[in-house]
């Protein structure tokens, strides 16, 4: 009898799945042995198309990009900071609480306290959110430039405060926050932002809208 190949799986479909493992779960949370598991293939085989645990975690980490870069793609697309601000954090709320997908967030729960043997994951991980708050404050001091900010708003502080904001959201949602508030959160946050001529107009431009949602302030 000859022996078999081993079994063709969707590579993927399967990095799809480990995301979502590790988001459920965390780093640590997901064993080797379930995420094989989940994805349907031995743990030998797992090694031969991802590497070890850790590569794996990291480029399910990368595939979690596509679920996260847009929000901020199109969050500092918008006019002012405020509503670069409004956007990033609704659109937090929107992935931590989706219908189909995990609750929380992979970047905040991922691997936020681990082992002494998972350190370096831990450490990728804190960059990749200093990366994110960096991008953050480089909008917002693009918006002092123009003019957005008044005088004795540091762009980095206010950077800090929205990921600061965000990343509780996650937390909350992963406790089981309904959408609704963690919205309200979000609004909430808000109500401190520092009114710029962008952000003025742009509710003057709201107000004219027949049906618009009124600002909270």
């Amino acid at each position: 009898m000859t022996r078999g190949r081993p079994r063709e799986f969707d590579k993927a479909q399967a990095l799809d799945t480990a995301m979502r493992m590790f988001w459920r779960h965390g780093y640590e949370g997901a064993s080797v042995a379930a995420l094989a598991g989940e994805i349907g293939v031995t743990v030998p085989s797992l090694y031969l198309a991802f590497g070890n645990k850790e590569s794996l975690f990291m480029q399910a980490v990368a595939h979690y990009g596509l679920y996260s870069e847009c929000l901020y793609e199109k969050a500092f697309a918008r006019v002012s900071a405020r509503e670069v601000a409004l956007d990033i954090l609704m659109g937090e709320v929107a992935l931590v609480s989706g219908r189909d997908t995990p609750d929380g967030c992979l970047m905040i729960q991922g691997a936020l306290a681990t082992s002494p043997d998972s350190e370096a994951v831990q450490q990728a991980m804190a960059k990749l959110r200093r990366d994110a708050e960096s991008a953050v404050a480089a909008r917002f001091e693009r918006a002092r430039q123009q003019g957005d900010l008044p005088a004795g708003w540091e762009p980095q502080s206010l950077a800090s405060y929205v990921m600061t904001v965000a990343a509780g959201i996650a937390v909350q949602a992963k406790t089981g926050l309904p959408r609704r508030r963690l919205q309200r959160v979000a609004e909430m946050a808000m109500l401190i932002w520092p009114e710029g001529p962008q952000a003025s107009a742009s509710r003057r431009r709201s107000a004219q809208v027949p049906g618009a949602r009124p600002s909270i302030e």
